[in-house]
Formats: C-alpha cells, sequence, structure tokens
C-alpha cells in the first residue's frame, strides 16, 4: 500500500467520525405528520412498461434500443405517490424479478407512511439485491410523504434550488456520422458525457471536437484493462478538455484503480464499484468521487445518506440515472444542489415518456414546485 493510500485512508477515517454527526432526517419525519393526517392504509400497485430509445444505446460491451421498467403508485387517503424500477441489463432486474418482488410487500401493515426508516428497512431486508425494485417503493412513498406535507423534497432536506447544476447530455458509441449527429442535437447542453471503453476511443473524441469545443465527461464503463495505458489515456483526454471520467477499469482492480487514481491528471469516479451506502467508505483512495444512482442504491432515501458521507470524506458526488422516465429523473433531481456534477438525462433519451417533471432549461435542471418528486402523469 502506498503513502498515498495510507493518508487517504488515515483521512476516511477522520472524516467519519464527522460524519456521525451529520443530522437525518429520517430519524425525525415521523415527527413532521400534518395536524391534518388522517390514519389509513397504503394501497400498492404496479404494472410493467418499456422504453424506447430515441437511437441504439451503446455501452463499452452491450447495446440496447429498449429498457424495462416497473411503475410503482402507493395510494393513501385519495393521495397518490409514483415510483418507478428501470432495469437497464447490468442490474440483473426484469420485468418479473420486480413483479416478484414487490408482491411481496405489503404496505397494508404500516399505520402511515411516515414512518419511512422501518418501511424501507423491513423492504430492503424482504431479499437481497433487487436494488431498481426497492427503488420503486422508496420513490412512491418519498412522493406521497411530500404530497401529504404539501412540500417538494428539495425544501424538505433543506437544499437551494437555485444551485442546481447543468446536465449532460450522453453519447453512446456509434460510428462517427451518428456520433456528429448526436452532438448536434445536443446543441442546448453546456455538458456532454460520453461512452467509452473501446479500440475507437480517440476517434469517437476527436469527432466530437471536431463539432464542438464543449466540456466533456466520460463513462469507460469499466471497458479499460491496463492500468499503464489507461493513464496514458487519461493525459490524453486531459488535452481535449474531458473534466472527469467515470469508471475506467473493472470494479474489482481496486489496486490498479488506487494506483491509476493516485497518478491522474483528472477526477476518477465509481460508478460501477459504488452501488450502496456500505461502499461509500471503501471508495476513499480508490476514486476521487463517487456516482450516486437511485437504481442502483435502492432509492431517495439511501442517495441522500450516501451523499451526505461522501461530503464528509471529501468525495466529490456525480448524480447519475439510467434511461427512465421523468418519474425517476425528478425523483433524483432534489439532491442535484448538492453535487459537483449531474447526469440526469434518462428521460431526454426516450421517446415515450409518459410523466412531466423536472425541466432541463438552457441544459440547466429547473426543479418543480408541485410537492413530492415534482412529477405528474400524462
Amino acid at each position: 500500500m502506498t503513502q498515498t493510500r495510507r493518508g487517504f485512508l488515515k483521512s476516511s477515517v477522520l472524516a467519519t467520525g464527522a460524519a456521525i454527526m451529520i443530522s437525518d432526517p429520517y430519524k425525525t419525519l415521523a415527527e413532521s405528520i400534518p395536524s391534518n393526517f388522517r390514519s389509513g392504509k397504503m394501497h400498492l400497485r404496479f404494472y410493467p412498461y418499456t422504453l424506447e430509445l430515441k437511437h441504439t444505446f451503446t455501452l463499452a460491451a452491450s447495446s440496447r434500443t429498449t429498457t424495462p421498467i416497473v411503475l410503482t403508485e402507493i395510494e393513501y387517503n385519495g393521495i397518490v405517490g409514483y415510483g418507478e424500477a428501470s432495469m437497464p441489463p447490468y442490474l440483473g432486474e426484469s420485468h418479473a424479478s420486480v413483479h416478484a418482488f414487490l408482491s411481496k410487500v405489503d404496505l397494508g401493515k404500516y399505520d402511515n407512511p411516515f414512518n419511512l426508516e422501518q418501511i424501507l428497512n423491513d423492504i430492503d431486508d424482504i431479499e437481497f439485491g433487487n436494488y431498481a425494485a426497492k427503488a420503486s417503493i422508496d420513490i412512491a412513498l418519498h412522493d406521497l410523504i411530500g404530497k401529504l406535507m404539501g412540500q417538494p423534497w428539495y425544501k424538505i432536506w433543506g437544499y437551494d434550488e437555485q444551485k442546481t447544476p447543468y446536465t449532460s447530455f450522453t453519447i453512446g458509441i456509434d460510428k462517427p456520422d451518428i456520433i456528429k449527429l448526436k452532438t448536434e442535437e445536443a446543441a442546448e447542453y453546456h455538458v456532454l458525457k460520453v461512452k467509452l471503453g473501446r479500440e475507437t476511443d480517440k476517434e469517437i473524441i476527436q469527432t466530437i471536437r471536431s463539432v464542438t469545443s464543449k466540456p466533456i465527461t466520460c463513462d469507460v464503463n469499466q471497458g479499460w484493462t491496463s492500468k499503464e495505458t489507461a493513464l496514458e489515456m487519461l493525459h490524453w483526454l486531459k488535452e481535449h478538455n474531458i473534466v472527469m471520467v467515470e469508471q475506467p477499469m473493472p470494479k474489482e482492480r481496486i489496486d490498479d484503480l488506487s494506483w491509476l487514481t493516485e497518478r491522474s491528471p483528472i477526477p476518477i469516479i465509481g460508478d460501477e464499484g459504488v452501488q450502496r451506502l456500505q461502499d461509500v467508505k471503501k471508495a476513499v483512495g480508490v476514486y476521487h468521487g463517487i456516482n450516486i444512482k437511485l437504481m442502483k442504491c435502492t432509492g431517495m432515501r439511501e442517495a441522500h445518506k450516501m451523499l451526505m458521507l461522501a461530503r464528509s470524506l471529501g468525495l466529490k458526488v456525480m448524480l447519475g440515472c439510467m434511461t427512465e422516465t421523468s418519474c425517476a429523473i425528478s425523483a433524483a433531481s432534489h439532491l442535484s444542489p448538492m453535487v459537483d456534477w449531474a447526469d440526469l438525462d434518462g428521460a431526454l433519451l426516450i421517446k415515450n415518456d409518459i410523466f412531466n417533471g423536472t425541466k432541463i432549461i438552457d441544459g440547466k435542471i429547473k426543479l418543480m414546485e408541485k410537492p413530492g418528486i415534482g412529477a405528474v402523469k400524462l
């Protein structure tokens, strides 16, 4: 273990102590029950849906034109909260698996939705994995509670809606002429996100640079195999105004990733290597920061806790998404005032969104004033 790595770990131990002192709004949520609150029973409904992508979405090791999702509704005293599970292939979930998991969820045994910690802990304990399925319940409960309180979640968390960042717009691996077309279609966005991880990496960047000089973030999706070659590529990318790189090497290669992070001229962000809250401390010294996604961390509650812990540990934070409707994108957007980078373009990449929610105006995330997550079903 290098001296730098030891220093990172020492700093993380000190910072963890500070993290314990961070107030947790979920512990006192049950005390926030509105004065006009009425007891009742929650009813869960869910149904499958398939997102159709505007372009074939190609990563380092796969391509697809659709994404399966499951939409959830939790009704309580006539008020409905909306949620969503999006299942890209690498999560290992499907319409069938989400249906099977949600069929085991019994919300009727709880007196009200405000005891969110107990409800979500119980759901997490039903079965290992099923992160997107769990996120669909989490998002719907947050939406429901926000509506009952008459407040959007960014206000409940105490975040400033004026501090939302620009979102990047994703350009998948493709032929040069299609990449140019996608870049031109993204004219209103101030930051581009480019998928890399194949032998055409430099060609892709050069193609985009022939069209625009905008800042670019890159996602390698574990596609690079040699740490030496990866470091050479990182220096080359910096020369082309690449501001950071996600998951450059396989998540299992911790020592190689640590070596690369110590030497990289630009920030390296853990994505596949950082799934849930317990992974955040382990990321110190391995990455410069983490990518938080609702679908891989079980939803808004854990995403908020990951954000708070990452900040206390000195890690940079990126807020990402899958291909999703404006329901899940709206849910994630409430965290955006607190992050370094946002990649919340999932609903912009599909043709059949069935929600109206968080807007992207001149490339910037615009939070809605509506209570809950701010998503309205069309």
